[in-house]
């Protein structure tokens, strides 16, 4: 095993790999940007080193200075957690060309599987079910309008290098398809570097369901069941569950088999998640995420397996801790994404210093978050404050139960979408697992949120009190540690001390 682990990433991904770290005896380096001078992954670190300034092209994606400080420190592993630079092939191959262990797959794998087109094309030779769609990168209207005669309106436009959601367009009718391609090339050049796109058919009433894998260097590969993510908003996730509404045990196998299929026709190794869109009775594989998800903590609830552990141990060489026939569900987990982000107004990021804060416990409740209170989100990074997830005996549980722990959760000082969760929660088509990637249009939630805002305006009062005591409280602590302070200095002999 490692000796000491390098996270090349921020926030709660970062305490959450550290935790794994601490447990398995592991010591952590942590990289901070002048925006996260003061945050709590940089403190929990067992060292720490500055990177850059708070734009992440000058810190956090700066291959370079992640390397020079791996080197420096003596660490010999690098975790990227996801996001940055967790899916960048050149970060891996700089890792491998330094002597340094990627915690993650091959700079080879991850290359394949980051062009959709080429991902598209090897899936299709593994004879693993794709979209129906084009073979090739697209140039213009003529190119695509060709595709359509065969598979018709509606299509997606996506980006080739794309992924969560970005470069990624529904066009519905002709008139519209120069515009979006124009538009969609731009997004993808801005994101990604490249505006190369390819299309696939819209699919009717699709859900968003991934399966785990793990896959270790002795040749073994297998699936940690699969994770439902169809609620979501400008295609990037909001709320997750397993296991998902719609699986029965053959299916499970049969997709998970696919999964498997997928992962071994690339020489795939580590943690990673196959995503399949579900439309109508029928599987399509939609892309290969070549590193840990957001949603993890779901799997683990209902497995008892630390997929970060896991990791670890496949890329120090020990290979996986458990077997196919091993991997057992119990119950049933959620997760719901808390962000500083206005529902009200199209989810925009809504930066700034958090007041009052208080995450909610009890049991089967788990919250991953790197913040605090005083803590400012900043406005360089994704505005996620923690993950809530929550597990149960079956679903019925795990909604109340997630219902009781968004209740718990205060959160002052920036816009959050709690409401929107609360509102989630008790729409009744979602509690019959009744759901689509279109849920939050078609079932108008956002028209609830106010409702939810307004009933929550009850408990203000009474949290302020709260609050006010909570200070008293600390303010009474501080003093009596002090006096005991004082109080032990004075009991000391002179010369001492």
């Amino acid at each position: 095993m490692f000796d000491k682990v390098l996270v090349a990433n921020r926030g709660e991904i970062a305490i959450r790999i550290m935790r794994a770290c601490r447990e398995l005896d592991i010591k952590t380096v942590g990289v901070f940007s002048e925006a996260d001078k003061y945050s709590l992954h940089a403190k929990y670190a067992d060292e720490a080193y500055f990177i850059g300034p708070s734009p992440p092209s000058q810190s956090y994606l700066n291959i370079d200075t992640i390397i020079d400080v791996a080197l420096k420190s003596g660490a010999e592993a690098i975790h990227p957690g996801y996001g940055f630079l967790a899916e960048n092939w050149k970060f891996a191959k700089a890792c491998e060309d330094a002597g340094i262990k990627f915690i993650g797959p091959s700079s080879t794998a991850i290359k394949k599987m980051g062009d959709k087109i080429e991902a598209r094309k090897i899936m299709k030779k593994a004879g693993v079910p794709i979209v129906p769609g084009s073979d090739d990168k697209i140039e213009n209207a003529d190119e695509v309008l060709e595709i359509v005669e065969e598979i018709g309106f509606p299509i997606v436009l996506k980006a080739s290098a794309g992924g969560g959601g970005i470069g990624m367009k529904i066009v519905k009718r002709e008139e519209d398809l120069q515009r979006i391609i124009d538009s969609t090339k731009s997004v993808s050049k801005s994101a990604f570097g490249d505006g190369t796109l390819f299309v696939e058919k819209y699919l009717q009433d699709p859900r968003h369901i991934e399966f785990q894998i793990l896959a270790d260097d002795k040749g073994n590969t297998i699936h940690i069941n699969e994770r439902e993510c169809t609620i979501q908003r400008r295609h990037q996730k909001l709320i997750e569950e397993t296991p998902s509404p719609i699986m029965t045990e053959d299916l499970r196998n049969e997709i998970g088999a696919l999964a498997v299929k997928a992962a071994k026709s690339i020489n795939y190794e580590n943690a990673g998640t196959v995503e399949f869109i579900y439309s109508e009775g029928n599987f399509y594989f939609l892309e290969m995420n070549t590193r840990l998800q957001v949603e993890h903590p779901i799997t683990e609830h209902t497995t008892g397996i630390d997929l970060v552990k896991e990791q670890l141990r496949i890329a120090a060489g020990e290979g996986m801790s458990q077997t196919q026939d091993e991997v057992v569900m119990r119950g049933h987990a959620m997760e719901c994404r808390i962000n500083a982000e206005d529902p009200l107004n199209d989810f925009t990021p809504s930066p700034g210093k958090i007041t009052k804060y208080r995450s909610p416990g009890g049991p089967g409740v788990r919250v991953d978050s790197g913040v605090r209170m005083g803590y400012t989100i900043s406005p360089h990074y994704d505005p996620m404050i923690s993950k809530l997830t929550v597990w149960g005996r079956n679903r019925e549980e795990v909604i109340a139960r997630m219902k009781r722990a968004l209740s718990e959760y205060i959160i002052a000082g920036v816009t959050t979408n709690i409401p929107f969760h609360k509102a989630v929660m008790d729409n009744e088509a979602f509690r019959r697992g009744k759901i689509t990637t279109n849920f939050i249009e078609e079932q108008n939630i956002i028209k609830e949120i106010p409702k939810v805002i307004e009933a929550d305006r009850v408990r203000e009062a009474r949290l302020a009190d709260f609050f006010r005591e909570d200070r008293r409280v600390v303010a009474i602590s501080t003093a009596v540690s002090s006096y005991m302070e004082m109080a032990k200095r004075k009991q000391q002999p002179k010369g001492e001390g």
